[in-house]
Parts: C-alpha cells; structure tokens; sequence
C-alpha cells in the first residue's frame, strides 16, 4: 500500500510546535505601511501593476496596451514569438499538421526552419526522448508523488545524474541537455502519473512506447490513453495548447525564475527543476487547475446552468470570499499585463468550441462563456482595478484537457511540457548574454539588538 513515510508529531510536542508556529507568525509580519513608505516595487511591480524592467529579451514580445496620442490605452492583446504573431504560428499552412516542434525551433534559433532543418530537428528530438529503463524504474517509479509537478521535479534533478558531463554550462553543452528535455518531459510526465495512480491507488501499470514519427502531441495522447487511439481534431487542439504555452516572454514567474537562478552559473537541471518548482504554485501554472475545481462547484451548486442570475449569485459569493475556497477570487480571470483580451484564450477558447461541439459538451461550453462574462463585469464594478479584467489562458485550458481525457493530475504538468522550450530559451539567451548575477535588494526594516547571554533572557 502507498503510505507516507513522514513521522507525525507525538501528542507533547504538538503543543510545543504550535508555539513556533505563533513566534514564526510574529516575527515575520512587517508594518504593511512600510512598503508604501520605501515605496516598494512589490512583486516587482509599480504602484499601477506594470511589471518593474529588469532584462532584454528578443524572444517574445507581450502587449496589452496601445499609444494613443501619448497616452497609454488598454488595446486587445498580441503575443509575438521572436517577432512572428503567435496567431500566425497555429494558423501556419495548408501543408502542416502540428506546429509545436516548430515552435520550438524558433523560440531556440529566432528563426522559422525550412524543410530539412525541420527534418533533422525532429529527427534529433525523437532521438532525445527516450528513457533507459533504469531511469524509469530507479527515479519515476521510485516514491511518486501525488502530485505529478513534484515528480517532474525530482526527475528533471535525476537527469543530472545520467549526465556525462551536467556542470558544463557552455551553450552547445547547455543546448545538447535543454534539447534532451524538451524531449523527454512528456515522458517524465506521464509516466509518472501511471506510476502513481499504480501506487497509490492499485491500477494496473502500463507504460506504452512513444511513437518517432509521431508529434509532441500525438505521443502525448498515445502513451497516456490504454489503447494509444485519437483523434486528428484532438492531436490538433493539443498541439495548438501546446503552442500557447510555451512562452511568454522573460517577466513571467518561472521564466524570470529561469533567468535568476541561470545568472548564478548553475547546472542546466538546477535551472529547470526550479522553473518547475515555480509554474507549479496556483498563483501561476497550477490556477488552471483551480479554475476546473471552482467550475466543478459551481456545477454542483447550480442546478440551471443557463440561469444567469444563479450564476452571477454564485460568483458574487466567491469574490466576497463566503463561496468556493474563500481566497476572494474568480480563477482564470485578470492578467499582469493583458486588458482587453488574452490572445491564448482566444485561441484555446476557439478550439474548446470545437472540441466540445464534437464531444456533446456545448452546455458546459456555454456555461464557460456566461461566467467568463459575467466574471469580468463583476469584478470591474466591485473592485478598484486599474484597468479592464478579461479571462486568461487558464480560464479554458482545464475544459480543453477534460475533454481529451487528460486527467486534472497533469493539468500542470501539461503546461511545463510547453513552457519548458520558452525556458529553454531564456536560459540560453542568459548565458550568450552574459549578464551579471540577478539580485535585487531587500530593505531591512528591523531593529539593530544586544546579544544577551541565554541564562539572562525572559
């Protein structure tokens, strides 16, 4: 049986740890004036929530405002990969299927690749892929964790120890282990999800080889479903997923992440392990999950999902924090820096259409579409926002991956899948860049003390 093997406190010390828990509390609040007073960039972010600039980046290119005789307006968003318009990219050709390898390409060389540059590409991250059975039994099967991201974690830390020569951070050596994986992350990924439903809840485990000739998302689907069976529409939708998630220029919290921790001169798995760590929480990577939970909630509390008036009741009680998890927030809702629009939920959204016009799901469609309606025009009113809310890639990528049958433990982990080519880059462009090592300051705001002998003290 799949126990943890974590010790619990004895019923003394459990007094004893609450009264750490009330000097932790204690001594880390700080006067919330201060931040005003010393007029701290919180979050790295101004007083209006513009990201504070810290870097360059010919990578990508983010924008949700326009000029307009001077003055900034709020404008719908544009999102462009080394200059291309990432709509551009999905739309691609007549002639292509999936576009989520070529992307990568670009995002890694700043340019499109012609036929035998695609070619050998592929050819090289087909190669790339592969697992050695030691690696699967030794680290993905070893101690799985419930939840897949702290998997894909640990096993990006594991390839370290696979790797001849892990400390070279020159940028052949560099590129060679981003390549490897960018390659094997869907694997590590799934496999690690059939590990722990076969641990922790006795399925039986099956663990299917990828296909070579097959795209990202092909194998994705093939390795993940029992059978290895889909359809074109539903490789389609994923790759496109794919796509919208693979960057998102330098300021984003895992991919600046991957600049802080690439600037201290460490190994490429260190530098991906915390780009991980950091898409994981629900503020970033991990909200698409939330907002599948909050859907689940709100389709069990209402019985009429085209009842607006419940819907909007039911959402007015989550911003006021007395429904849901009581955090006050609609998940999938607001972005840093876009306004008008996400262009990535357009896209996804325009595919969830589809993909649920196939599956028979066009109510829970709509119900989609009402809330994310109603969201933005209840959070505009009820709150002081200082420019318009619209719903962001989170808000429709759960539905999207439910509906492939994608279970909610690889949500996540589906978004690191992409996101790890963005970070890739990044981390490149760090190191042929130079920079200095990252380190912003911190004001102390404490007080200067004596020391007192223990026997002294209160």
């Amino acid at each position: 049986m799949y126990q943890s093997s974590m010790m619990e406190l004895s019923e003394d010390r459990k007094g004893l740890f609450d009264e750490l828990v009330k000097f932790c509390m204690a001594s880390g609040e700080i006067d919330q004036n201060l931040y005003m007073e010393y007029d701290v960039k919180r979050g790295l972010r101004d007083s209006n929530g513009k990201g504070v600039l810290t870097g360059l980046t010919e990578i990508s290119d983010v924008n949700g405002t326009k000029i307009v005789g001077g003055v900034k307006e709020p404008a719908p968003g544009q999102l462009y990969y080394h200059g291309y318009n990432v709509r551009d990219l999905v739309k691609g050709d007549a002639s292509r299927r999936f576009a989520f390898e070529e992307i990568t390409y670009l995002l890694l060389f700043g340019e499109l690749p012609n036929a035998k540059q695609f070619e050998s590409f592929c050819a090289v991250l087909g190669d790339l892929q592969e697992l050695s059975n030691e690696f699967v039994r030794d680290v993905i099967q070893y101690h799985p964790s419930v939840n897949i991201m702290n998997s894909l974690q640990k096993a990006v830390l594991n390839l370290y120890s696979f790797d001849e020569n892990p400390e070279d951070t020159s940028v052949p050596n560099v590129l060679r282990q981003c390549l490897q994986m960018i390659g094997k992350m869907p694997l590590i990924s799934v496999y690690a999800y059939h590990c722990y439903r076969h641990y922790a809840l006795n399925e039986n485990l099956v663990l299917r080889t990828p296909v070579k000739e097959y795209s990202t998302a092909e194998n994705i689907l093939n390795i993940l479903r029992p059978d290895g069976k889909f359809t074109p529409l539903e490789a389609y939708v994923l790759d496109t997923a794919l796509v919208v998630h693979a960057e998102h220029g330098g300021g984003n919290n895992s991919t600046f992440t991957t600049h802080v921790v690439t600037s201290s001169g460490t190994d490429s798995y260190s530098a991906m392990a915390a780009a991980v760590a950091s898409l994981k929480g629900p503020k970033h990577g991990g909200a698409n999950l939330k907002v599948q939970m909050m859907f689940h909630d709100m389709e069990e509390k209402i019985s009429d999902w085209t009842d607006e008036g419940a819907v909007r009741e039911y959402l007015t009680k989550v911003l006021s924090g007395d429904m849901f998890d009581h955090s006050g927030l609609i998940y999938g809702m607001g972005h840093a820096v876009y306004t008008l629009s996400d262009p990535r939920k357009e896209i996804l959204k325009e595919c969830t259409r589809t993909l649920a016009e196939e599956k028979g799901r066009m109510e829970e469609f709509a119900l989609y579409d009402m809330v994310e309606r109603v969201a933005a025009e209840l959070i505009t009113k009820g709150r002081r926002v200082f420019k318009p809310v619209c719903a962001n890639v989170d808000f429709y990528s759960g539905f999207l991956y439910s509906m492939l049958g994608i279970p909610e433990e690889l949500f996540t982990p589906m978004f690191a899948i992409a996101r790890i080519s963005g970070w890739s880059a990044h981390r490149l462009e760090e190191l042929v860049n130079k920079g200095k090592i990252i380190r912003p300051a911190y004001k102390y705001v404490g007080q200067h003390k004596d020391y007192v002998p223990m026997e002294e003290r209160a």
